[in-house]
């Protein structure tokens, strides 16, 4: 039997030629609508970013498996997969080092501001060398929040490498596994108001939805910079928006939003102490392909009887 894979547009090609290889008949390259009319009959989808319904599910007469290209799985209703017997997947030792890469490059951009630098030469302005302060990395302070995967090869870099004073939160953290450079704080708003950089590195649960906010933004230093590479509802966004203008905190750098894309006129886009990407972390050439790649082996996993290397729920087969 040859079961049937529906691959999500902008998937890496490495995902295809592996279940491909494993004479799984594959749909690639679909659209959003695509899925929505292909789930009714298939039985696995590597999936990216769009968004899965609970009634999408209840179609799903066939579908054992939705793998994600990444770690984030807020866009499935796990409950209603859990229900239907459909396992959720995901990759998360895919994209540790790249988003946490960008991380230190946004930082760096943030310290010495780039940015600036950049568009006023552009415009011919020279002068703008001796309207900056620029600072070093060396010394500061860097706070951590969320210390997974992404978060320790961060505070490793950022220690050893640029001798940051790395402090992190945690509640959830082994403290076996902090590396001996690194201060694990008990207390949020201690690591928010000693750092120079706090950088979040959080799934969104329930529990992290708007961690920070305009009470956390107000004990960080008016000199420091919030990092956010993890997931854009992490952040109130208005609160950010309210913390920069009226310069609570020195800038941010955000990668996520709390609705991507971000419309044209979204608020923060208008500051000029702000660095956005376009949720591009991840997104390196290795980390595409790891992505694509773990995210098959899941479905070739479930579809072949096996327990899956990283599944994010357990439903109940029986």
């Amino acid at each position: 039997m040859s079961y049937k894979v529906v691959i999500a547009k902008g998937v890496s090609e490495v995902g295809k030629a592996y279940l491909l290889e494993r004479n799984y008949t594959v749909i690639a390259d679909a659209t959003p609508e695509r899925i929505r009319d292909e789930i009714k009959t298939c039985d696995a989808i590597l999936a990216r970013t769009e968004v899965y319904t609970p009634e999408m599910l209840e179609e799903a007469n066939h579908l054992k498996v939705i793998a994600k290209n990444g770690v984030g799985y807020d866009n499935f209703p796990l409950e209603k997969a859990t229900e239907r017997g459909i396992y959720i997947t995901n990759a998360p030792h895919s994209n540790a080092v790249s988003v946490a890469e960008h991380t230190l490059s946004l930082m760096m951009a943030l310290a010495k501001n780039l940015l600036i630098s950049h568009s006023n030469l552009q415009i011919g302005n020279f002068d703008v060398r001796n309207q900056i302060v620029n600072c070093e990395l060396e010394g500061k302070v860097l706070g951590i929040i969320g210390y997974g995967r992404i978060g320790s090869i961060l505070a490793n870099k950022a220690s050893n490498a640029l001798n940051m004073n790395v402090i992190c939160y945690d509640p959830y953290v082994n403290p076996k596994a902090v590396i001996p450079e690194v201060k694990v704080i008990n207390q949020l708003e201690r690591v928010l108001s000693r750092s120079d950089f706090i950088s979040l590195h959080l799934p969104l649960t329930n529990e992290t939805k708007g961690l920070i906010s305009g009470r956390e933004l107000s004990v960080m230093k008016k000199t420091s910079f919030l990092l956010n590479a993890g997931r854009g509802g992490l952040v109130n966004e208005a609160d950010l928006f309210f913390a920069l203008k009226e310069k609570i905190i020195a800038g941010a750098a955000i990668d996520v939003f709390e609705e991507e894309p971000p419309a044209p006129d979204h608020p923060l886009l208008s500051l000029d102490n702000i660095l956005v990407t376009p949720h591009s972390a991840a997104l390196t050439v290795e980390a595409k392909d790891r992505m694509a790649l773990h995210a098959a082996i899941g479905i070739d996993e479930v579809l072949s009887g096996r327990q899956p290397s990283w599944p994010v729920n357990q439903p109940d087969l029986s």
